[in-house]
């Protein structure tokens, strides 16, 4: 068994494979404070509810866009699974060109992103929109080469700005809609934020396919928290919400010893 730990900024994202099959996924609110032991024992019980027994974990792989949580989840892995976690990091394998002016800069999570998109979608140009706390956008040639992209406040993000900075208009749930025009303030708050991220991807995935593809279009592939709100607008080729633990097995395999 392969344990996936995928650190976000508001989530520690985790899963299990047996193989190529996810036979596990949980999730848990990322915490820079968090101990070690804190992170074990959650990490034990939560496999065993899931029916995974702790001692088959062989191997486990690590991405985490807070610094700070890095060194408790690698105690934790040594303490209570016997074994150092390899860490996808600048210098990790990865079977990318970074194109970045500064390949130290991008986020392991894009990185990861990128290699599962690879993986699943071999041979082809690529652009992957990961709807996390940030929503980002990354191009990715068939050759392998990671262009770059766009990071955008995320759809949680952007109804805690406006919330927060408002006197008066409600947090509400976020959910899929069908119209344009809200009623209620509940609805025009729902509305705005659902149809301005179709505008979003719409327009940077056109914008980044002119430049970067103008002649073979890209295989466009949604992932993240989010991405099943918007599976039915026609805006992805293909919805993974699972590709970025996907990227990490296929990472661990590139700098397997």
């Amino acid at each position: 068994m392969i344990l996936c730990l995928d650190v976000g900024n508001s989530q520690l994202y985790c899963g299990v494979y047996e193989g190529e099959r996810l036979v596990a996924q949980f999730r848990r609110t990322s915490s820079a404070r968090a101990s070690s032991d804190e992170l074990g024992l959650f990490l034990l019980t939560a496999l065993r509810e899931n029916g995974v027994d702790p001692k088959v974990v062989q191997r486990i792989a690590l991405s985490s866009v807070v610094p700070d949580m890095i060194y408790s989840l690698r105690s934790c892995c040594q303490k209570y699974f016997h074994q150092d976690p390899m860490v996808l990091r600048p210098g990790s394998r990865t079977g990318l060109r970074i194109l970045y002016k500064d390949p130290k800069e991008v986020g392991a999570d894009r990185i990861a992103d990128a290699i599962g998109a690879r993986k699943l979608f071999p041979d082809r140009n690529l652009i992957v929109v990961d709807f996390g706390t940030a929503t980002t956008f990354t191009a990715i040639t068939r050759a392998g080469e990671f262009l770059g992209g766009n990071i955008i406040p995320g759809v949680r993000l952007s109804l805690d700005a406006l919330v927060g900075g408002t006197a008066k208009l409600p947090s509400v749930e976020i959910v899929p809609v069908e119209t344009a025009i809200g009623r209620t303030t509940v609805e025009s708050i729902q509305n705005g934020l659902f149809w301005s991220n179709v505008g979003l991807v719409k327009e940077l995935v056109a914008r980044m396919t002119a430049e970067a593809f103008p002649d073979d279009r890209p295989f466009v592939v949604g992932t993240g928290g989010f991405s099943h709100l918007f599976a039915n607008e026609g805006l992805f080729d293909a919805v993974v919400p699972d590709l970025i633990l996907v990227g990490l097995r296929e990472a661990l395999r590139l700098n397997a010893p």
